[in-house]
């Protein structure tokens, strides 16, 4: 490749803070720039990088809004916005990194990033695995769900596990890990053929849709007549509301996302947060770069598990970058049935 190869370079561009209500489509537009495929002179440690998949994932959705204190920086108007994707090195001075490696980790929403701080990426071993696995399962999607579940809520064979947003890219592995440690998993999701998956590909005991629900409290009564030892908190709202008040005596609750709050001006209140006290309840909110270097760690257990059949992962694979905005839009609304990613390239 000549050194002053320049080529396109589409962008998926926010054109505006969206402060509240649900984003749409037309908050973010598509640009064209071109690029040069070096890394340019004078820049340090830096790599530059064929994007192949795109993670679409809900904490993005608050990186849209004009945030002024926060674990992740807002997303720049006119500017393309970044999230976790599956990446190639095509230029690199950066020591650690040669033409041809595969990463996966912190990127643009464009065909082709220059990252001047590859800290915030893996480099990619196990590729006799699918790829897009790196959005997800072998991603921050599958490190959500093993802080959560393990780290976070030390769970025991046998114990009452509750997942709400079950069917999600996190949801959907919290429920599978439970079982594989024989525990007694519910999971909730908002559509039928939702239910139908948790029971029938990934394994849960028994689901539920909550959107049928006209009383959630009652709902998990049904299901838990013995109460919830673990809740892995992926909604807020009415559901923590509801869940509150069916723990058990010291459950534990990982707090990894309230999608149903995402879109609100202002957050619901919660009501039955008294109940931690008399149960002893430990909640726990938690970001999952904070525990990456557990990542070979959550490798070393999970894979033989993908290997060997235990783990079912499905993805909801949007094709081409000018799809994004669909389908990042998809996940605020349920379009999604499992891990949501856009494919921008294949190679």
């Amino acid at each position: 490749m000549a050194d002053e190869a320049l080529v396109k370079n589409k962008q998926v561009v926010l054109k505006n803070y969206v402060n509240a209500g649900l984003p749409k489509e037309s908050d973010m537009e598509i640009k064209e720039k071109s690029i040069q495929l070096k890394v340019p002179e004078g820049t340090k440690d830096a790599i530059l990088v064929k994007n192949l998949y795109l993670s679409c994932d809900p904490y993005m959705r608050n990186r849209m809004k004009k945030l002024e204190d926060s674990y992740v920086p807002s997303f720049e108007p006119g500017s393309p916005i970044s999230g976790y994707g599956v990446a190639k090195v095509v230029d690199s001075n950066h020591p650690e990194y040669k033409n041809g490696d595969l990463v996966w980790g912190t990127t643009g929403w464009e065909e082709y990033s220059l990252l001047t701080a590859p800290g915030l990426l893996f480099k990619i071993q196990h590729t006799d695995l699918p790829l897009t696995y790196y959005t997800g399962l072998l991603g921050m999607a599958g490190m959500t769900a093993y802080t959560g579940f393990y780290e976070i809520c030390t769970p025991k064979k046998g114990e009452y596990v509750y997942v709400s947003a079950a069917s999600g890219a996190v949801g959907q592995l919290v429920g599978q890990f439970a079982k594989l440690l024989g525990c007694y998993v519910v999971g909730s999701a908002g559509s039928k053929e939702k239910i139908d998956l948790l029971k029938n590909k990934f394994g849960f005991d028994e689901a539920f849709n909550y959107k049928e629900e006209p009383d959630l409290d009652a709902a998990l009564k049904r299901y838990f007549p013995e109460g919830i030892d673990i809740y892995f908190e992926n909604v807020g709202g009415k559901m923590l509301d509801a869940v509150l008040l069916n723990m058990r005596v010291h459950g534990r609750i990982a707090v990894c996302g309230m999608i149903s709050q995402y879109n609100n001006d202002k957050p619901e209140a919660t009501h039955n947060l008294m109940y931690i006290i008399p149960k002893r309840v430990r909640m726990q909110g938690f970001i999952v770069s904070d525990f990456y270097h557990l990542y070979p760690k959550y490798l070393e257990m999970v894979i033989p598990s993908i290997k060997e059949g235990k783990i079912t992962y499905i993805e909801d694979v949007a094709e081409g970058i000018e799809s994004a905005p669909t389908a990042l839009i998809g996940l605020f609304i349920g379009r999604n049935v499992g891990k949501q990613l856009v494919v921008v390239a294949r190679d």
